[in-house]
């Protein structure tokens, strides 16, 4: 009883899990346009199952084909293989022949007195011996040696001393074999017209052990017969016969006997492989892929491929582009005008055609849109009145900051006084006045509230001025600006607020000297104006408060008391910005604060734009 819970429960949220995917394809599908719905319709039902259906009968093609082939190469290997192992079997039997051959080791093992009686020898033994017969017709080099110093080189003996340095002697040597095959390319001074290509059979005459001395036979293969009848078979497909991936025979013009045996290097291109051992000599039958007849037969019938694709997808797309005319573009007028709303107003579809579920919706469509056209026109001049609203209270806004720094110093008192001072001959006097006098113009002309950034600076030269009247050698200022700046138009007083609060904040509470930096620049297509001052710093807490109070200040914020300069710049940099200001604050204890102003720029503002 248990279990059936289980397996009921374990169904149960199978289901549910189901039915959360359905919805989760479901409404991601409902998010498709119409006409994308068709296309993927026509996609999965039509041409993705075509294309599946299509491409599992040429896998099947291709298969059967690839099978086929390698089947035909397999074939020409296994008769490579016979045709190098009977060459092979025919020397060996020739080398066996002699190798048992009694007259021949009892001739090699002689001894004669002088090269005269080895010539009398050797005359006689020709005629009496069966060693021609046992040649037969073989084209193959037939070479004996003994380690017989009575026996002079020539014909088909020799001395064996003379050969043990050689290579295919070492190589048998080393075997501890009686008998081998042994490949290589023979570099001595053998005639120019004699195949330096060697494939030879090399045995040890030890048949008659108790007699005699050491004795070799070494027969040299026909090499130009044995690539003559490889040739011969005419194969379509290259054959190569390697050992060492050294290129000893082949089909494909790697067969010339006065050259080393090449590198065999073509492994990508190989369609069936067989090795075979023969007398020790491992061999290695590669037999070359041909061009894809596949393909060929794909080719051949392509015509008919075509009408097939025509009938089985064209057709089927043409069909569903009617559909598209008659459903989907409906919908997409339909959609379009909702794209195309001008003066307030829903346009009507001039068109509305067809008496299906499609043709009814337009007709409601344009009922609708008449009756909100009517409504629009109706809330229109209410929503006029707001928008009017909301601008008299922002110019009121600005009315009460301009207010706000506007002073109460009269200009005729300051120039009384300056004239004064000039007539008691203090001139520092008088020019700090005059300083003054340019500073206190500036806060009542509130014609515009934006100058040049030329002008602002003259105005924070003019602050600077007057300060360091006040401290002496305390306070040390720099003023820089980029070229190409100067013409860029800014709130008045945004630089000379935060140069003030540089010197009151930071130099006046400070008892060694400081600096006030002021720059200009250009970065990355904004503006940006930066102070900095060499004072006490401000701690994190105060920092991170003015961070936040400088990026979203308004209105209220200048009902508060403090920092009623810097919300007021603030807050007239992001009415002139929308908003796209940024301000960077930067302070460290004893080492000074930096504030960087960021401000975009499209284009330079003229007067009259002004």
């Amino acid at each position: 009883m248990g279990r059936r819970n289980r397996t009921g429960l374990c169904f149960e949220y199978l289901k549910s899990v189901g039915r959360g995917l359905a919805e989760q394809l479901s409404d991601r599908i409902n998010n498709y346009k119409v006409q994308k719905k068709l296309h993927m319709l026509y996609i999965c039902c039509v041409l993705i199952p075509l294309v599946i259906t299509d491409s599992v009968i040429l896998a099947i093609v291709l298969r059967s084909d690839s099978a086929s082939r390698k089947h035909e190469l397999e074939n020409i290997a296994n008769a490579v293989r016979y045709s190098i192992a009977g060459s092979i079997d025919t020397a060996a039997m020739t080398v066996k022949d002699i190798y048992m051959n009694k007259y021949i080791n009892n001739f090699l093992d002689g001894t004669y007195e002088s090269a005269l009686d080895y010539y009398n020898h050797y005359r006689s033994f020709m005629k009496d011996s069966l060693f021609e017969s046992s040649m037969g017709s073989s084209s193959s080099t037939v070479t004996m040696y003994a380690d017989n110093d009575t026996i002079i080189n020539g014909g088909e003996f020799a001395r064996l001393e003379g050969v043990k340095d050689t290579e295919w002697y070492q190589y048998l040597d080393e075997s501890g074999q009686d008998i081998v095959l042994y490949t290589y390319y023979d570099e001595s001074n053998t005639p120019a017209v004699e195949a330096k290509r060697k494939i030879s059979l090399i045995r040890r005459m030890n048949f008659y052990k108790r007699e005699g001395c050491e004795k070799i036979i070494k027969l040299d293969l026909d090499y130009s017969g044995i690539v003559r009848d490889l040739m011969q078979m005419n194969y379509d497909a290259p054959v190569y016969i390697c050992s060492n991936r050294k290129i000893l025979f082949s089909n494909d013009g790697n067969s010339s006997v006065g050259k080393d045996f090449e590198i065999f290097d073509m492994q990508a291109d190989i369609g069936y492989e067989e090795g075979m051992v023969s007398y020790g000599q491992g061999m290695d039958i590669y037999v070359l892929r041909k061009s894809q007849s596949a393909w060929k037969l794909i080719w051949s019938n392509l015509p008919l491929i075509l009408f097939l694709i025509c009938i089985n997808a064209f057709l089927p797309w043409m069909f569903m582009k009617l559909l598209n005319r008659s459903f989907t573009e409906r919908l997409q007028e339909l959609s379009s005008v909702f794209d195309k709303i001008e003066g307030d107003n829903l346009q009507e579809i001039q068109r509305a055609r067809g008496s299906d579920e499609l043709g009814m919706l337009m007709r409601n469509y344009n009922k609708m849109a008449g009756r909100i056209n009517e409504l629009i026109q109706t809330v229109y001049k209410d929503r006029l009145k707001e928008q009017e609203m909301d601008i008299a209270r922002q110019n009121a806004e600005l009315l009460a900051l301009h207010s706000q720094i506007n002073p109460h110093f009269l200009f005729n008192a300051l120039e009384s006084i300056r004239m004064h001072s000039i007539l008691k001959k203090e001139m520092e006097t008088a020019h700090m006045v005059e300083m003054l006098a340019v500073m206190e113009r500036q806060y009542v002309d509130w014609g515009t509230d934006l100058v040049t950034i030329k002008e602002e600076l003259n105005f924070a030269q003019a602050y600077l001025e007057l300060q360091k009247y006040r401290f002496g050698e305390r306070l040390s200022y720099k003023i820089e600006m980029e070229d190409g700046c100067s013409g860029y138009y800014i709130p008045k007083l945004s630089v000379v607020t935060f140069v003030e609060n540089a010197c009151v904040h930071g130099i006046e509470n400070k008892s060694t000297p400081g600096w006030v930096f002021v720059r200009v620049y250009m970065e990355k297509e904004k503006l940006c104006l930066e102070v900095e001052d060499t004072g006490n710093g401000i701690d994190d807490a105060l920092l991170r408060e003015l961070q936040y109070n400088m990026s979203h200040c308004g209105i209220a914020s200048l009902k508060k008391k403090g920092q009623v300069g810097i919300m007021n710049a603030c807050l007239r940099l992001r009415r002139v910005t929308g908003d796209a200001v940024i301000f960077a604050l930067e302070s460290e204890a004893g080492a000074g604060t930096s504030i960087t102003i960021q401000m975009p720029v499209n284009e330079k503002q003229t007067t009259e734009q002004r």
